[in-house]
């Protein structure tokens, strides 16, 4: 018998949704097909790229201008059949020659956020241009500076038609985001969520680790985590189930199908919901419970000054920096609070359940034991 394939592409093959890209991966094609035009006078389409896990999709253009010392492309975004706001919007690039020694320069153009308060992954002034999306398009201005003998010094400018509006539905206005869109994404794709669709994916999950022997398996939030589970302990991609926003679904399966062990890791401020006792840990459904925070830095040693902060920080992220700043650990607070919760809802089930708390980069900033 062949063996068992399960983890993330596993699950995503067994919901039958179709992914689409996200608006960093719109970007960088556009990026690419505008400064491939700038230095040889002709835009590839379709543009191809190279997503971060080597995944090499080929995009359509649906906008091309070619002039002096600028030219620009645009991409029509596909989230496949996510119900993603983004969908069908038209991400621009526009690409200027900059003076040697400038590098990548990024700007806001309209429909693109721009940062206005602290405690994201961007410094406060900064275009709302996620960290792994600069990076994609840097690597591929670097490429097309190689391959054309451009100097790959240039302004990048990332444009959403309707970006504002669209932003509108979106967390940005309250997150401090202002004037539009966030360009998002460390995978360049997006992973479709039906909710019963991805449940069941889930369970399946679990009952391909169970068969295959697995008796340490993860439920992770994301691509990030499962890069720092595997890190950690080493597991196979089978033991992987993406849970994505549902930790109820993973919890409430694995008390009916148990394994020895469980590991979930997460984004801090995920976890921080779970914490707190969310089992839906989508931002549509559940929201960073800043009291809760400051009551469990007040339980950490913080003083009431430090635990006012923490209580009208921007972001989760915020609040476990000004902690981790005074010596409080409120990273490893929550991770032990989510795991007290986790077991909880396992209700006794034979599982030892440990949570590890991750940063957007992937480092861990907050671990509980094992219980």
């Amino acid at each position: 018998m062949s063996e068992a394939k399960g983890g993330r592409g596993a699950q995503l093959k067994h919901t039958g949704l179709r992914p689409g890209w996200t608006t960093g991966a719109c970007a960088t094609a556009a990026a690419t097909a505008a400064y491939t035009a700038l230095l040889s006078g002709d835009f590839p389409d379709p543009v191809t790229i190279t997503l971060p896990r080597g995944q090499t999709p080929a995009f359509a253009l649906a906008v091309e201008e070619l002039a002096e010392g600028w030219a620009t492309a645009g991409v029509v975004k596909d989230a496949g059949d996510d119900p993603d706001v983004t969908h069908g919007a038209l991400v621009r690039v526009t690409v200027r020659r900059l003076p040697p020694g400038s590098g990548v320069v990024f700007k806001a153009g309209p429909g693109v956020g721009t940062v206005t308060l602290p405690g994201l992954p961007l410094d406060v002034g900064e275009p709302a241009v996620n960290p792994v999306p600069r990076q994609m398009i840097r690597d591929h201005i670097a490429r097309v500076a190689a391959e054309h003998r451009g100097s790959g010094n240039v302004e990048v400018t990332v444009s959403v038609d309707h970006g504002e509006e669209i932003a509108r539905s979106t967390w940005n206005p309250r997150l401090g985001i202002l004037g539009g869109l966030s360009i998002l994404g460390t995978t360049g794709i997006v992973v479709p969520y039906s909710c019963s669709a991805w449940i069941d994916s889930i369970r399946r999950g679990v009952d391909v680790a169970r068969a295959a022997g697995q008796t340490h398996v993860a439920g992770c939030t994301g691509s990030t985590s499962e890069k720092t589970v595997v890190a950690e302990y080493g597991l196979p991609e089978i033991a992987l189930l993406d849970m994505g926003d549902f930790a109820g679904a993973v919890l409430k399966y694995v008390r009916r199908h148990p394994v020895d062990r469980l590991t979930v890791c997460g984004g801090f401020a995920k976890l921080s919901k779970l914490a707190a006792g969310h089992l839906d840990l989508h931002s549509a459904r559940s929201q960073v419970d800043k009291p809760f925070l400051a009551a469990l830095a007040r339980r950490g040693g913080a003083d009431a000054d430090l635990a006012a902060e923490v209580e009208v920080a921007n972001t989760g992220l915020a609040a476990l920096r000004l902690c981790e700043a005074r010596g409080v650990p409120l990273g490893d607070l929550v991770a032990v609070a989510a795991r007290d919760e986790a077991l909880t809802v396992l209700r006794g089930a034979p599982v030892a359940v440990d949570v590890i708390c991750i940063d957007r980069t992937g480092a861990v900033v907050g671990r509980s034991s094992v219980h």
